[in-house]
């Protein structure tokens, strides 16, 4: 059994969780959207949260997650924005070991819900996913309002 832990992220944490969020955005991420989130991230009033796994002082894996109030629940929901382990800490049950702390973190802080999206292609993230939670039959529509031209 590998022995790692999970926490949420402190200052010192930037290089290791700049190195997965890197990896997790296939190193295309603006700086500035970069620089925000870690802002976001720190911020404690922020709806921006995140949490780490550790083997050792080594960051190998983060979950992100915004909580939210939504018209359904008088309680917030937690959207699970990213999950990532460290392609050499994979299989190791810490993305399940990071999904199950935040949905932990939701019961003691009585959210309604948790949930995610996972793109149809990530058959490792659906094959975890699967073994989550309930998958529902919606479909999602974007419409990138910031891309408009005026």
């Amino acid at each position: 059994m590998i022995d790692f832990f999970i926490r949420p992220f402190t200052p010192e944490d930037f290089d290791d969780w700049l190195v997965l969020w890197e990896a997790n955005n296939d190193g295309y991420c603006p700086p500035a959207v970069t620089q925000k989130t870690w802002v976001r991230l720190m911020d404690a009033f922020s709806q921006v949260h995140g949490l780490g796994a550790f083997k050792g002082k080594r960051m190998v894996g983060l979950v992100h997650y915004i909580l939210h109030p939504v018209t359904g629940s008088i309680e917030p929901v937690g959207y699970m924005q990213d999950l990532f382990v460290d392609s050499t800490s994979r299989k190791q049950g810490i993305g399940k070991a990071l999904v199950k702390a935040l949905a932990e973190k939701g019961k003691e802080e009585n959210w309604n819900r948790l949930y995610w999206l996972a793109q149809t292609r990530n058959k490792n993230a659906q094959a975890l996913y699967k073994t989550l939670g309930t998958k529902l039959d919606f479909t999602l529509h974007v419409w990138p309002l910031g891309l408009l031209k005026k």
